[in-house]
């Protein structure tokens, strides 16, 4: 009896979303289904690794995921051919190596394909290129996995055994917070140096013959650069420049260029949205990673919108570029179009895996597509968008203007500019970590020789300020310049030290807590060597070389493992318990009648009997804020999703259902009336009305004051 023919080919994607998207591009002659992530990984309850084997890895069917790979049994064995589609990157190809082996696929095959974007096209050109299963990068991930898995399983229970139940330390996650807790004990350490400033007010006058009012600054005293410390060296400066009689000395005029940023690398793209969304790393990953697998835009169905997410390369196809021309010069222009197209170097330590994160498709403009996109799914492809396109742009021009008055070796300095050329900035322009301050416009005419007229000398003291306390954005640059970590380890990372209470952020800013503080101490005492940057940058070169095929993935463990063995010996030997006292609170027990203590759980703090186990009665710890709830007037609560996002709600929940990501201000909308959220933005806090047709906003003045203050 002859066989029955196979009828379709298997794909396997790692979400659901992918999946759908996968199947309509490829048609009925394939299945296309999702592992849902990792299905299998080392025991949770154990280890997990054998050092004395070679290393050898004991790998289980991750809880949960055994229907799924019952399922995927079925559909493989009745397929004509399977192919996996896991993510493009390291993590991707070890996912797809378990896949294989779970399946018992036969891994001399060519199984392996990979989706850089995910558009019909590039779907279709990738099942042709199915290739082997990549096994350097398999191990690359193996080792990253057994580095992480020795650091946790063996530095995390004594921690707990001395400090306290629930710390871990980690490769990546104890640098970050090591780098936190230093930038906190600068801030500490710093003295404030007095300075002062003088300003000159006069009148000029345009080409136009127009007076406008100016203001030059001091640069020069009695021939030197003007540096003073104290009020009384200011005033004296004050007088000397009220008695001179200055005259034009040097006019300069000149040009400045500003070239556009490069398209978005993960960590770029994650620091742009920190700054100009307020978003936090986890957030923007969980935003563009729906982008990345597709969304529906009506009748042209699921579409990716955006190329693989996760990528430190800023190198874009000769292909997007010429499309990306193509398109400035029909929407903006020749006159905007550079002539030949722009090349912009990746960092030497990237792996250049994978292109920029730039969208699939630039005609499809943030504005064709924004009836189908969620407000944060339009919000970060028009940051994507745009910076792609503004990133092939003409540069933008200034004019500048520098002019020296002068009077017996004291100067005065005017410095100006304004913006010729627009080029890239009429689309895009990069946010800043701190706030720069206002450049004059004016460009009025001087004469060499002319005669400048003081009207007002103005002293402004100032005092020197310590280094600013890390954002996630400026974290993440810290983190990718010191070569610590790689794309997708960030945002997780950042997630964890928040979670475990290592770290605290308030007004976008990462402060250490005492628990932070205390680990990093026993990790700098004890384990110096795993929260060194430059070990932990080496690591990551390492890991490089075994993906790269130079590195042997088990030599690079058997290198690693003793000495993290003995420090954790002598750590054991040496090191005392400490004992942390919990915070009493003056809230008693409803069921014993004991004052509460506070407790730090997986959601952040609570109030817990500490009578535990006798008594183990709990409290959250309500927070609520000045604004009443717009819905019925009741108080309003700030509460934390399961994944740690910050949300507002009302305590008469469920009788009320009102919710808000945003902190509600206690002023109503001075033009409808309407309920006003307070938006943090360019370091400033303002109000917004909820009002749609209205969208009034205004600045709150009183938040103006600096973080480090």
């Amino acid at each position: 009896m002859q066989a029955k023919a196979k009828k379709y080919k298997l794909v396997i994607v790692e979400s659901p979303a992918k999946a759908r998207t996968v199947a309509r591009f490829l048609g009925k002659d394939y299945k296309v289904e999702a592992s849902q992530g990792h299905v299998r990984d080392l025991p949770k309850s154990q280890f997990g690794i054998d050092p004395d084997n070679d290393f050898a890895m004991k790998y289980i069917t991750i809880h949960g995921r055994g229907d799924i790979l019952a399922k995927l049994r079925k559909q493989a064995a009745g397929a004509s051919a399977v192919y996996l589609a896991t993510d493009p990157d390291r993590e991707g190809e070890a996912i797809s190596w378990h896949l294989a082996q779970a399946l018992k696929l036969d891994t001399d095959q060519p199984l392996r394909v990979e989706f850089h974007e995910i558009t019909k096209n590039a779907v279709k050109e990738a099942i042709k290129s199915a290739r082997k299963i990549d096994m350097d990068r398999v191990n690359a991930q193996q080792a990253r996995r057994a580095l992480d898995r020795v650091v946790g399983y063996k530095i995390s229970p004594l921690l707990w055994a001395k400090i306290k139940k629930g710390l871990s330390a980690g490769r990546v996650q104890s640098v970050a917070v090591r780098l936190i807790v230093e930038r906190e004990d600068e801030i500490d350490a710093f003295i404030p140096e007095e300075y002062w400033e003088l300003y000159a007010d006069f009148e000029g006058q345009t080409g136009k013959g127009k007076k406008v009012p100016l203001r030059a600054k001091l640069s020069k005293l009695k021939g030197k650069k003007a540096e003073i410390s104290n009020e009384k060296s200011a005033k004296k400066a004050k007088e000397l420049i009220e008695k001179c009689e200055f005259t034009v000395g040097s006019v300069k005029r000149g040009e400045r260029k500003k070239t556009p940023a490069p398209p978005f690398t993960t960590s770029t793209l994650q620091q742009e949205a920190s700054r100009k969304l307020n978003f936090t790393s986890s957030r923007t990953m969980q935003v563009v990673q729906g982008l990345y697998e597709g969304v529906e835009l009506g009748k042209e169905g699921s579409q990716g919108l955006v190329t693989y997410i996760r990528t430190d390369s800023v190198r874009v196809s000769q292909e997007a570029v010429n499309a990306v021309r193509d398109e400035i010069e029909k929407v903006y222009g020749a006159e905007n179009l550079p002539k030949t197209a722009r090349e912009y170097k990746t960092n030497r330590r990237a792996q250049d895996a994978h292109e920029a994160i730039r969208p699939t498709d630039v005609t499809r403009t943030p504005e064709s597509i924004k009836a189908y996109l969620s407000r944060e799914q339009m919000q970060l492809y028009r940051l994507i968008y745009n910076r792609f396109l503004a990133s092939q742009m003409k540069d933008a021009l200034y004019d500048t203007l520098t002019a020296e008055f002068v009077c017996d070796g004291t100067a005065l300095r005017y410095y100006a500019e304004q913006k010729s050329f627009a080029g890239f900035t009429s689309i895009y322009e990069e946010g800043e970590d701190e706030s720069a301050g206002a450049i004059p416009a004016a460009m009025p005419e001087f004469k060499e020789g002319e005669r400048i007229k003081v009207s007002e000398v103005e002293m402004e003291q100032h005092f020197t300020q310590p280094p600013s306390r890390f954002t996630e954005a400026s974290l993440i640059k810290s983190l990718e310049e010191k070569g610590i970590g790689r794309p997708s380890t960030y945002a997780p990372t950042i997630g964890t030290i928040i979670a475990r209470g290592y770290v605290s952020r308030e007004k976008k800013r990462l402060y250490p807590t005492e628990m932070g503080r205390m680990v990093n101490s026993v990790m700098l005492e004890y384990f110096a060597p795993v929260v060194n940057q430059e070990f932990t940058a080496q690591m990551e070169s390492k890991l490089d070389e075994v993906a790269d095929g130079n590195q042997d993935w088990k030599e690079l463990l058997s290198d690693f493992y003793p000495s993290i063995v003995s420090m954790v010996d002598k750590a054991e030997e040496q090191m005392e318990k400490i004992e942390i006292p919990d915070e009493v609170s003056d809230i008693p027990c409803e069921e014993c009648g004991a004052m509460m203590v506070y407790k730090m759980g997986r959601y952040g703090r609570f109030l817990a009997c500490p009578r535990f186990p006798e008594c183990r009665f709990t409290k959250p710890i309500l927070t609520y804020i000045e604004a009443p709830c717009p819905k019925c007037g009741a108080r309003l609560l700030e509460k934390t999703t399961r994944k740690g996002r910050k949300f507002y709600g009302c305590e008469n929940y469920p009788e009320c259902d009102f919710t808000s990501w945003d902190k509600v201000d206690t002023k109503k909308c001075p033009k409808c009336g309407a309920y006003m959220i307070q938006k943090f933005r360019k370091n400033s806090l303002f109000r917004l009305c909820t009002n749609e047709t209205c969208r009034h906003h205004e600045e709150v003045e009183e938040a103006k004051e600096t973080d480090n203050a």
